[in-house]
């Protein structure tokens, strides 16, 4: 039989602690997801990132954040760290935490039913928000990246005694295994393995955990609803180190699981994963359609807030989309205007294209820059969307005429004239607008494409090439 356990949806002390922004509510598989590594807090790494790095004004950094860089790097460092009540107190709770960890499996061994509706392991525990993660690699890592130097930061030392004490925990788990090993059942086993694994994403580096959830994944009798958990969660720790790789493999193999069974929750979580995949390696047509097909499904609040998500849908499928149906599933959506108010520039970029209001778009591109270098998928390809978000307005302003002057379509953008005619110029030639520049008229004239003859073309170019190949095919036959 494989190891799998009834998914149902948690108490209210679960549902008690969902994101304050959040317009969705977690599916049970999402629910009971370990809330290790957190991709909140990745964001804000990112950002200070940006800023330190000068791609980011103070300005707009904190219009972003929410608050001064400052602030937001205190309250990084701190919850990386061991939290605001100090290390010793830190480092007690956890080892509470944890016997009351190794007390849940033991009651649970006594009696399973009444275990069925507990959830007892250590990353239960851990769903606090900001509760600390007790990790002095990512620590260490972060010190030396930002360069943070605030007396409040944690010395060498305190860095050793948390490396000791996961070293400690560590050691625990694995107890814990060989003893669920001799004394209890495969499910059992199971939790331990992704206790420790969970601890790993938490308090220890990259390899550590996904050598830690390899271990869970090799483990006999496992279900595909928990192999697709294990992947999962994998990816999101090759995500939070930015291993974009690591984490299209993983979610490569994830795909190959659920193809064999797997219930609808959990495929349309992992569609909402490889869409951010998607993002990251720049397939922004692949990323709309899945981001298109999840807005009034999105359950995956441990990979990204709601706002969030709908921020990709809308910006990707501005690209692709027609406009009848960017009208029907991004302006008038029902699902998009409820977080409208959360994500205005994203909303004013949407409806000043279809309502053609040229001036106010690019306006709106220069808030959108920011926006988009602050945000971790979207960073790497912030200037190949704001390229092809400029690109598609002038492409959708020429196809309403057969000529028009430049000055009028200066005016209409509300840019200058030799602006408009560099810009213009450059996507001429690169091959992504078809029209050509009089120059000496100061006009600009569209070149319709007609697609139809172009593939007849092509297919009697194609069609040449193969018959040449067969012929020389015959001949190497008759010889």
């Amino acid at each position: 039989m494989d190891i799998d356990e009834n998914d149902k949806p948690k108490t209210a002390a679960s549902t008690a602690k969902a994101p304050k922004k959040a317009v969705v509510t977690p599916s049970a598989s999402a629910e009971t997801s370990s809330p290790h590594p957190s991709m909140s807090l990745a964001q804000d790494i990112h950002r200070l990132t940006m800023f330190h790095n000068g791609k980011l004004t103070v300005s707009n950094a904190t219009d972003i954040m929410g608050m001064e860089p400052k602030d937001l790097m205190e309250k990084v460092m701190t919850r990386v760290g061991c939290g605001e009540r100090g290390l010793e107190v830190a480092l007690k709770e956890n080892e509470e935490k944890l016997k009351e960890s190794e007390e849940g499996e033991k009651k649970k061994g006594q009696d399973k039913k009444a275990a069925d509706g507990k959830s007892d392991d250590v990353s239960k525990g851990e769903e606090e928000e900001e509760e600390p993660l007790l990790n002095p690699s990512l620590y260490r890592h972060l010190q030396s990246t930002l360069s943070y130097t605030s007396p409040s930061s944690l010395s060498e030392e305190n860095l050793e005694a948390l490396s000791a004490h996961n070293t400690a925990s560590i050691a625990t788990l694995r107890t814990r295994i060989s003893k669920a090993k001799d004394e209890a059942g495969d499910m059992e086993v199971l939790h331990a393995h992704m206790d420790l694994a969970r601890y790993c994403a938490r308090c220890c580096t990259k390899e550590e955990a996904l050598e830690a959830y390899d271990e869970v994944l090799a483990l006999p009798k496992l279900s595909v609803g928990k192999k697709l958990d294990a992947y999962l969660e994998m990816a999101r720790v090759c995500s939070f180190w930015g291993d974009w790789r690591k984490m299209k493999d993983t979610l490569e193999k994830a795909a190959k699981v659920i193809a064999n069974g797997g219930d609808w929750d959990r495929r349309n979580r992992l569609k909402a994963y490889q869409a951010l995949s998607f993002l990251l390696v720049r397939d922004l047509q692949s990323a709309s359609k899945l981001l298109v097909d999840g807005i009034a499904t999105f359950s995956c609040t441990e990979l990204c807030d709601y706002a969030e998500f709908i921020t990709y849908a809308i910006l990707t499928n501005l690209l692709y989309l027609p406009r009848t149906e960017l009208k029907k599933n991004i302006i008038d959506g029902s699902e998009i205007l409820q977080v409208s108010k959360e994500i205005p520039v994203m909303v004013q970029l949407a409806n000043t294209l279809y309502d053609c209001d040229y001036k106010q778009y690019l306006h709106t591109l220069v808030d959108l820059q920011p926006h988009l270098v602050a945000n971790r998928h979207l960073q790497p390809h912030a200037g190949y969307i704001l390229r092809e978000l400029h690109v598609l307005a002038f492409q959708q302003f020429l196809d309403s005429y057969q000529s028009v002057t430049l000055e009028s379509m200066a005016a209409s953008f509300g840019v200058g004239v030799e602006f408009l005619d560099l810009q213009l110029s450059r996507f001429i030639a690169a091959g992504r607008l078809t029209a050509k520049i009089d120059k000496f008229g100061g006009v600009v004239e569209t070149n319709r494409p007609d697609w139809k003859n172009a593939r007849y073309r092509d297919m009697i170019q194609k069609g040449d090439l193969l018959l040449n190949r067969i012929q020389k095919l015959g001949r190497v036959v008759d010889l």
